[in-house]
């Protein structure tokens, strides 16, 4: 039995993640107006794991929490500064806003997600993503 939580094909470096926010608190409209931001206040371990092995160029989704439970957008890592011992510091800016944002619910009822950190571990705010999920977001 493994130690890792996911699937043996997240244990390549991923290319694409999921970036969960509360839209009361910053909101992809906030991120449409701000164009680059730092993201910060992440605190779970596997989730500043997940932080550690991003580079700049990173693509992810922008999901909504909440009573929203939504993805609906994408960014980039334009950089990141590991020199913080807790989470490093993450520089994105704002990439578009989803064709068809894709609810919680259908991204469960997607067969592509069905050993996803996103619907396994629902508290994950940063999620690895496969190739074919980023692909199925961005339809």
């Amino acid at each position: 039995m493994s130690l890792f939580p996911y699937p043996s094909y997240y244990l390549s470096m991923p290319a694409y993640f999921l970036f969960k926010t509360e839209p009361e608190v910053y909101s992809f409209d906030d991120f449409l107006r701000d164009q680059e931001t730092i993201w910060d206040n992440v605190t779970n371990p596997t989730a500043v794991k997940h932080l550690r092995e991003m580079k700049a160029g990173t693509r992810w989704i922008f999901y909504h929490t909440g009573d929203e439970r939504t993805a609906v957008g994408t960014g980039s890592v334009v950089s990141i500064d590991p020199t913080d011992p807790k989470v490093p510091i993450v520089k994105v800016k704002v990439g578009k806003r989803l064709k068809t944002p894709k609810t919680l619910a259908a991204i469960k009822a997607e067969p592509l997600f069905k050993d996803s950190p996103l619907v396994v571990i629902g508290r994950l705010s940063v999620v690895p993503l496969t190739k074919d999920q980023w692909d199925w977001f961005i339809d």
